[in-house]
């Protein structure tokens, strides 16, 4: 990223400064040392900064940021920034700056949590890192980086909660969004043990194949694409696999609740032929 030189307007630490350049907004540099040593009215320039340095346009973002900031120790503030470089080199995107602050936010309070004795779970984690392997991946390798630079060592269920900010930055999505598609997820695999009397392999091919279909259904669904099916088939599995096609509408079911959308007709063929692989294994 080329950024022209600012004028800072205020030091928050040393390595966040609140910059203006005229007739631009104001906005939130985010780089290590960049603020060391410097001034109200001094003159930054990005490009003489070693390490990458990040910009905080959105002026809610830039406020929650500020916020943030007092309560965190800037050591942390400065390693987190190192952490989305990472993240980016090694996804090859952009990510969206919302991640430092929805990263930086939720590691600093899980570590405070972890020093009281505090358990975290995460009922989610297979289903998360099947969901979104790339991105388990690598916030395994980020929790490995915080336990050899801080000394804390975060549980597994955190490498769950890493890899879905890490997926919601470089996808541009909210990571509450995310966060709520993978229960409605939840819901649907808890849906489909009661219905088909089935437990599930959490480990099996079988189940990755299903949660890969759930998650680009709901997402279909929100965002309203269609998708189509041949009737004739729709009309084999219906009386093929009775309980396999009334068990696929129920799950349409939940999304469109869930979701507030309407689930295409077509999700039931598809939801169906998964269900019946299933319940033959």
């Amino acid at each position: 990223m080329t950024l022209p030189m600012y004028t800072i307007k205020k030091v928050l630490n040393n390595s966040v400064v609140i910059c203006q350049h005229d007739p631009e907004p104001e906005v939130i540099l985010l780089g290590k040392g960049i603020g060391f040593g410097k001034k109200a009215g001094d003159l930054v320039d990005p490009a003489s900064v070693p390490e990458k340095v990040y910009q905080l346009t959105d002026k809610e973002e830039q406020s929650q940021y500020r916020e943030l900031v007092k309560h965190v120790d800037e050591d942390f503030i400065a390693f987190m920034q190192e952490i989305v470089g990472f993240i980016e080199n090694n996804t090859g995107k952009k990510v969206d700056q919302h991640i430092h602050i929805g990263l930086t936010d939720h590691l600093f309070f899980t570590m405070k949590r972890i020093e009281q004795g505090m358990e975290v779970t995460n009922p989610f984690l297979l289903e998360t890192e099947s969901l979104y392997p790339n991105e388990y991946a690598l916030a395994e390798r980020i929790v490995d980086m915080i336990h050899e630079r801080l000394d804390v060592l975060l549980p597994d269920a955190e490498i769950g909660f890493i890899a879905l900010h890490i997926h919601s930055a470089t996808t541009f999505k909210n990571v509450l969004e995310v966060n709520r598609h993978n229960q409605i997820i939840g819901q649907i695999v808890q849906t489909i043990e009661s219905r088909l009397n089935v437990k599930m392999d959490r480990t099996s091919l079988d189940y990755k194949r299903l949660l890969r279909h759930l998650r680009y259904a709901v997402e279909r669904v929100a965002t309203g694409e269609m998708v189509e099916a041949p009737q004739k088939i729709e009309k084999v599995l219906r009386e093929e696999y009775p309980l396999c096609y009334s068990t696929a509408w129920e799950l349409m079911g939940i999304m469109e609740r869930e979701l507030k959308r309407p689930v295409p007709r077509g999700e039931a063929t598809y939801l169906t032929m998964h269900l019946q692989r299933l319940t033959s294994r």
